[in-house]
């Protein structure tokens, strides 16, 4: 009973101080900005996320890499609440410019004013092109 409870709190001991931590990349060059949200709340047990960080500002460029982290203490507020308040910090790189595409990839450029029909015909001829062609091709608005 003695090995079993001590091999039980060194468990614990090796699991409760992880964290977690993922990582999105964009493709886009990294800039310099970036925008934070420490403590973003998420609920019952991560079923309901936290809401999305406004980057269209500080951002203009878009986005290069994003960062999802449950530190120590996140993780340990989510155990005393029983996993109903889940916060977490995220981490928004803003790129330094420029769009990702590939070099020489087709594209079909479409009006802003432009009807649903013929945004639909758009994607339409961008997905022939890409079944013919092999490669993306790039819809811009």
């Amino acid at each position: 009973m003695a090995r079993s409870s001590k091999l039980l709190v060194l468990g614990l001991l090796v699991a409760l101080p992880a964290c977690f931590h993922a990582t999105v990349h964009t493709g886009l060059p990294a800039g310099t900005a970036v925008v934070r949200e420490n403590w973003a709340s998420g609920w019952l047990w991560g079923l309901v996320p936290p809401p999305p960080v406004s980057t269209l500002a500080q951002c203009p460029s878009g986005v290069s890499k994003v960062e999802t982290v449950h530190s120590f203490l996140n993780m340990l507020v989510a155990g005393l609440t029983g996993g109903i308040y889940e916060p977490m910090s995220i981490k928004a790189t803003c790129a330094s410019g420029g769009r990702a595409a590939l070099p020489g990839a087709p594209e079909i450029k479409v009006g802003d004013d432009a009807t649903q029909e013929q945004i639909i015909d758009a994607f339409q001829r961008a997905g022939d092109l890409s079944v013919a062609s092999g490669q993306p091709v790039y819809v811009r608005f």
